[in-house]
């Protein structure tokens, strides 16, 4: 009989040639457990998505009071469905009131492909700009606003009209005119190894895109709910998006994303074509309970308080001679190495020891450090004594 192993090779598509191959049996907390018993921090929620840990009682309650009244009943938008409408206020509630109108997908890729159906249906412009180094998924839309051109070279040719800038570079604000539909942008960059804006680079390319009507999108798949201290990461940079695309720990584990606008902006999907975006099981409803007390959860329970206090820890204790810089806003920070070999060699020591992180997309140097934002101070600590451990092992 064939191992779960060989049956995974076999029959589920790969993405690397190198995956990790950890069969993991159950999850709780922040922590994972394989088929040996072995336990291993998850350092990185699952990339960003299990800001309250795994298995939330809370979140899993929600889930289990939905399913025993109904899952899937039709597609986004016909008919009245209590979690997506609880979800929604919720959001709403703790927006500017703009941001009052939500379309919920299944993921941040769509989320992105919708924003951009969004932004050029409004506007009646074609032009999309977006940053060097950003990441906004792999669909063919997202795709086509991504930062790195290794990524997208062999998909060509892409989406038209669209353009990429420099990240902080207030200079190039002006290839924004009134050509463009709108600028794609992570109030920090996540793949880019968690670069943050300098200055007021943010609330100038605010008051620029209000030069030119262009529509901003804050893209906060990735820093979203609680991972940067705030609900969302552009309340710390003085600016007002026009579009906010949402996904990753919105379903406390569970696959939903969002792009909320105005009503006024939204309301040009519905018309001229009527179904002007349309998705099967966007806003499901067993994923929006999950995430409606995901967002409770955070809200209410002292888990926004409590993120920069451990940040303040992870940077006290992340110090050798071997790390260049820790990086990062809230639980979402960069370690940087010198090289993807030297940082490889410590993400591999760092999993054999039980702590698990990785290397970022556009940044290969940097290990990852993401952990739930539910982590306490003594699981922080055993955390960075592993890193550190790691890294003495390995050159010291």
């Amino acid at each position: 009989m064939l191992t779960q192993r060989q049956l995974f090779l076999s029959h589920l598509a790969q993405t690397t040639t190198f995956p990790l191959m950890i069969e993991i049996e159950k999850a709780e907390g922040i922590y994972l457990y394989d088929t040996n018993g072995k336990k291993y921090a998850d350092l990185i929620s699952g990339i960003s998505v299990s800001n309250l840990g795994h298995r939330h009682p809370k979140v899993l309650e929600a889930i289990k009071n939905q399913l025993d009244k109904y899952m899937h009943l039709m597609v986004y938008g016909e008919y009245i469905q209590s979690p997506q409408v609880k979800l929604a206020s919720l959001l709403a509630l703790h927006l500017p009131a703009h941001l009052s109108c939500t379309y919920f997908v299944s993921s941040g890729a769509e989320a992105i492909d919708g924003a951009m159906k969004l932004a050029k249906r409004f506007t009646g412009r074609s032009e999309i700009i977006s940053f060097a180094n950003g990441y906004h998924g792999s669909t063919q839309g997202a795709l086509s606003i991504m930062g790195n051109e290794i990524f997208k070279n062999a998909y060509r040719p892409l989406l038209p009209d669209m353009r990429t800038i420099e990240f902080n570079n207030e200079q190039q604000l002006s290839f924004i005119t009134s050509n463009t539909a709108a600028v794609f942008v992570e109030p920090i960059q996540g793949e880019a190894g968690v670069i943050l804006p300098e200055k007021d680079y943010l609330k100038k390319l605010r008051q620029r895109c209000n030069e030119t009507a262009t529509l901003l999108v804050a893209d906060e798949i990735q820093c979203g709910f609680g991972r940067t201290g705030t609900l969302f990461a552009f309340q710390q940079y003085d600016f007002v998006p026009d579009i906010l695309c949402l996904a990753k720990a919105m379903g406390g584990g569970m696959p939903i994303g969002a792009f909320i606008s105005s009503k006024e902006i939204m309301n040009t999907l519905t018309e001229n074509p009527m179904l002007g975006h349309i998705t099967t099981f966007g806003g499901h409803p067993v994923c929006c309970a999950s995430g409606y007390a995901t967002l409770k959860v955070i809200l209410e329970e002292n888990i926004l308080q409590q993120v920069a206090e451990k940040e303040k820890l992870f940077k006290l204790l992340l110090k050798h001679p071997r790390i260049k810089e820790v990086r990062g806003k809230g639980l979402l920070m960069a370690v940087q190495f010198d090289s993807f070999e030297s940082n490889k060699k410590i993400i591999d020591a760092c999993i054999e020891r039980g702590v698990i992180t990785d290397w970022f997309l556009f940044n290969d140097s940097a290990m990852r450090i993401a952990p739930p934002l539910i982590i306490t101070e003594q699981e922080i600590k055993d955390c960075c004594f592993v890193v550190l451990e790691s890294i003495g092992a390995n050159f010291d």
